[in-house]
C-alpha cells in the first residue's frame, strides 16, 4: 500500500498519511488486459439490471429510430419542390411542400421527445437497483475484502460509474443503434439519387474505421485509469475530513494539500490525454467527410451544369449528406461513452465478483442441537487455526492449534502482548473472519453451520475501536437489540454502559452523534458501543478490550454494573489492565499464536513469568521473589 509523503520542507519532520490507493491493486493487471477485452462483451453484464426494461428500451429505440429516418425524408421533399413547383413556377406546389416540411419536422421533435419520456423512469430504475445490489454486497462481502479495499474507491463505483452507466444507457447506446441505421439509410439513399457521388462520400469510410478502431483501444485504457484515479482522490478527500484533528492538531493542512494536488494533476494529466485523443478522432471524423462533401457537391454542379444530373437530385444529395453530419460527427463522443460506460461496468463487476461471505452448508440445526449441555456447552475453540487469505504463501499462521472452553455463564479474559491475535480470534467468534482449520462450538453447535444472521443473533461484540453511526444515540445503542426494543431495553443499556450523559445531551437520546460519532469523547464513543452490546442480553458477549479510554473512577463504576450482566451471560474479554482482568473468572494467555495457560489470575501470577510480566511490567526473566515483591 503506497504512502504519499508529506513534507513541508527540509527542516520538518517528514510526515506520512497512509493513503490506500486500489490503483496499485487493480491496475496492474488491469492495464494488461485492456487491451484484451472487449467493450461489447463487458456491457452485456448489464442485461439482467436492464432486461425488465427492455421493453421501453427497444420501443424508445425503435421510434428513435423512425424519427431520425423521418429527417431523411426531408431531402426527398426537397427533390421534389426544387424539380417540380420550383421549376415549374408553381407557388401553390412550394408552400405546399414547406407544409410537408413543417410536419416532417414537427413529427420528428415529437418522436425524439416520446424516446426521451420512454427511457427516463425505467434508467433511474435500473441505476437505483444496481446501486442497491451494490450495496447488499458489500454488506456480505468478508471483512478481509474491506480490509483490502480503499473506501474511495468503493463510493466511486456506488456513484460516479453508475451516473456514466445510466447516462450510456439513456443516449450513446439508443443512438449508436439509431445513428448505425440512420447513415446506413442515408448511404442507400444517395446511392440510389447518384451512385457516382455516392461513391465520393464513401471515400473516407475506411480512414474513420481505422482511426475508430485505433481511438477505441487507447482511449479503454486512458478512461480505466482515470476512473481509478477519481477513486483515490476520494479516498484522500474522504481520509482528510475523517482525519480533521489530526490535521489540524499537528499543523499538517499544507501537507495534505501537497498529497491532494498530486492526485489532483494526476486525474487532469489523464483527463487531458483523454482530451487529445478526441480531438484527433473529432478531426478525423469532422474533416474528412467534409472534404467528401466538399468534392461532391464541385462534382455535381458540374455535372449539373453539364445537364447529367438534375438540381433537385444534387440539393436532395447535398442535403442527406448534411443530415448524416450528426450522425457521422457523434461517432468520436459516442464511442468515448462507451469505453467509459465499460470501464465502469468493469469497476462495479469487480466487486460484484467477489465472493461473500459463505452461509452454512447445513444450516441451523435443531434445538435439542443448541441446548447440548456439560462438556460441549458454553463456547469453545478446537484445534482453531487462522491465517489471513492474502497472507503470502507459506507463511505462519496467526493462531494455531487453539484450544479453549469457556463454561455457561463463564467469563474469560484473555491476555497477550500487542500483537498476538487477540482481535483476531474474538473477530472469528461472530465470523468476520473464517478459520483456516478447527472449529468453534456454541453450546456444541459449529458455528460454521449456523446462519450467520442467527449466530449474530446469539453473539454481541463491542470492539476497542468503538463505531458510531450519523444516527441518534438511541438509534445506535439499539441496534444491538432485537426489532421492536424501546426505551426500557435502551436505558438499562445506558445504565451498564455508565452512559447516562447522553440523557444530558441537547436532545437526549434522540441527539444525533454525527459522522462516526467525533462530537463524543473517545470515552462516550466506548461507552455507547458497549451499551450496543448488552442492549440485547446476548448468550454469547466478545469484548475487545472495551474500558480503555475510560477514566479510573467511571471504568469502576462500569465494572461494577458489567458484573451483573456477565453473571447471565458467557463472555470472552480481551483485556489489558489487571481491573480488567479481574471481571473474569479466568484468564487465558496468548503467546506465540498459542493458548500458552490457562488459571484464575491469580494462580496465573504465581506460575507463569510471562504472563506476570504483562500484569505487573517486569521482564519475564525476573525471579519469582521479586514478582512477589511487585505483588
Amino acid at each position: 500500500m503506497p504512502r504519499y509523503d508529506l513534507t513541508d520542507g527540509p527542516t520538518e519532520t517528514r510526515w506520512a498519511m497512509s493513503v490506500p490507493v486500489r490503483t496499485l491493486a487493480v491496475m496492474p493487471t488491469t492495464r494488461a488486459t485492456t487491451e484484451k477485452r472487449s467493450a461489447v462483451r463487458t456491457l452485456l453484464r448489464l442485461w439482467p439490471y436492464v432486461r425488465p426494461v427492455r421493453a421501453r428500451l427497444f420501443t424508445a429505440a425503435f421510434i428513435a429510430v423512425v424519427a431520425s429516418c423521418t429527417g431523411l425524408v426531408i431531402p426527398l421533399v426537397l427533390k421534389w419542390m426544387v424539380d417540380g413547383p420550383v421549376a415549374d413556377h408553381d407557388p401553390g406546389g412550394v408552400w405546399l411542400g414547406a407544409l410537408y416540411l413543417l410536419l416532417l419536422g414537427i413529427a420528428e421533435a415529437l418522436l425524439f421527445g416520446l424516446r426521451r419520456w420512454l427511457v427516463a423512469r425505467p434508467l433511474s430504475h435500473v441505476e437505483a437497483r444496481m446501486r442497491a445490489a451494490l450495496y447488499r454486497r458489500l454488506q456480505r462481502l468478508p471483512v478481509s475484502f474491506h480490509d483490502r479495499w480503499a473506501s474511495g474507491q468503493l463510493l466511486s463505483r456506488g456513484t460516479t460509474d453508475l451516473m456514466l452507466l445510466r447516462q450510456f444507457l439513456a443516449f450513446p447506446l439508443t443512438f449508436l443503434l439509431v445513428n448505425s441505421v440512420t447513415i446506413l439509410v442515408g448511404v442507400v439513399i444517395m446511392l440510389l439519387q447518384d451512385w457516382v457521388l455516392g461513391l465520393v462520400i464513401l471515400g473516407p469510410t475506411i480512414p474513420v474505421m481505422w482511426t475508430c478502431a485505433v481511438f477505441e483501444r487507447r482511449y479503454a485504457t486512458v478512461a480505466r485509469r482515470s476512473q481509478d484515479q477519481v477513486g483515490d482522490l476520494t479516498t484522500l478527500v474522504e481520509e482528510s475530513v475523517l482525519g480533521i484533528r489530526v490535521i489540524k492538531g499537528f499543523g499538517r493542512h499544507r501537507s495534505q494539500a501537497r498529497a491532494f494536488r498530486e492526485l489532483a494533476v494526476g486525474l487532469r494529466g489523464t483527463e487531458l490525454r483523454k482530451a487529445r485523443l478526441l480531438a484527433v478522432i473529432w478531426g478525423v471524423i469532422v474533416t474528412l467527410p467534409e472534404l467528401a462533401i466538399g468534392a461532391a457537391l464541385v462534382l455535381g454542379a458540374v455535372r449539373v451544369a453539364d445537364g447529367g444530373l438534375s438540381a433537385g437530385t444534387l440539393v436532395a444529395f447535398l442535403s442527406t449528406a448534411l443530415a448524416l453530419r450528426w450522425p457521422v460527427d457523434s461517432i468520436g463522443f459516442l464511442l468515448a461513452m462507451s469505453q467509459e460506460a465499460a470501464t465502469a461496468t468493469e469497476r462495479y463487476f469487480e466487486v460484484m465478483d467477489e465472493v461473500p461471505e459463505a452461509e452454512s452448508a447445513t444450516g441451523s440445526r435443531t434445538a435439542e442441537a443448541s441446548a447440548v449441555t456439560g462438556a460441549g456447552a458454553g463456547l469453545r475453540f478446537e484445534d482453531v487455526r487462522f491465517r489471513y487469505p492474502d497472507a503470502p504463501p507459506g507463511s505462519p499462521p496467526l493462531l494455531h492449534h487453539i484450544d479453549l472452553h469457556i463454561r455457561p455463564g463463564e467469563s474469560m479474559a484473555l491476555v497477550g502482548a500487542t500483537g498476538s491475535g487477540k482481535t483476531t480470534l474474538t473477530a472469528l467468534v461472530p465470523r468476520l473472519h473464517e478459520l483456516t482449520s478447527g472449529r468453534i462450538t456454541l453450546n456444541g453447535v459449529d458455528i460454521a453451520e449456523m446462519p450467520r444472521e442467527e449466530l449474530r443473533a446469539k453473539v454481541a461484540v463491542a470492539f476497542e475501536e468503538p463505531t458510531l453511526f450519523s444516527a441518534s444515540v438511541g438509534e445506535n445503542v439499539l441496534m444491538g437489540a432485537a426489532d421492536g426494543a424501546g426505551a426500557a431495553e435502551l436505558d438499562r443499556a445506558l445504565a451498564v454502559a455508565q452512559a447516562g450523559f447522553a440523557h444530558t445531551l441537547p436532545h437526549g437520546t434522540d441527539t444525533r452523534v454525527g459522522e462516526q460519532g467525533l462530537s463524543l469523547s473517545g470515552g462516550q464513543r466506548q461507552r455507547l458501543a458497549l451499551a450496543r452490546a448488552v442492549v440485547g442480553r446476548p448468550e454469547f458477549l466478545v469484548l475487545d478490550d472495551p474500558l480503555s479510554a475510560l477514566d479510573v473512577h467511571t471504568e469502576a463504576a462500569v465494572e461494577a454494573a458489567l458484573r451483573q450482566v456477565l453473571a447471565d451471560t458467557t463472555a470472552l474479554i480481551v483485556a489489558h489492565r489487571p481491573s480488567t482482568v479481574l471481571l473474569a473468572d479466568r484468564v487465558a494467555l496468548l503467546s506465540d499464536g498459542r493458548i500458552a495457560a490457562v488459571g484464575t489470575h491469580h494462580e496465573l501470577l504465581r506460575t507463569n513469568a510471562e504472563y506476570a510480566h504483562l500484569m505487573s511490567g517486569l521482564t519475564p526473566d525476573a525471579a519469582p521473589g521479586e514478582q512477589e515483591e511487585s505483588r
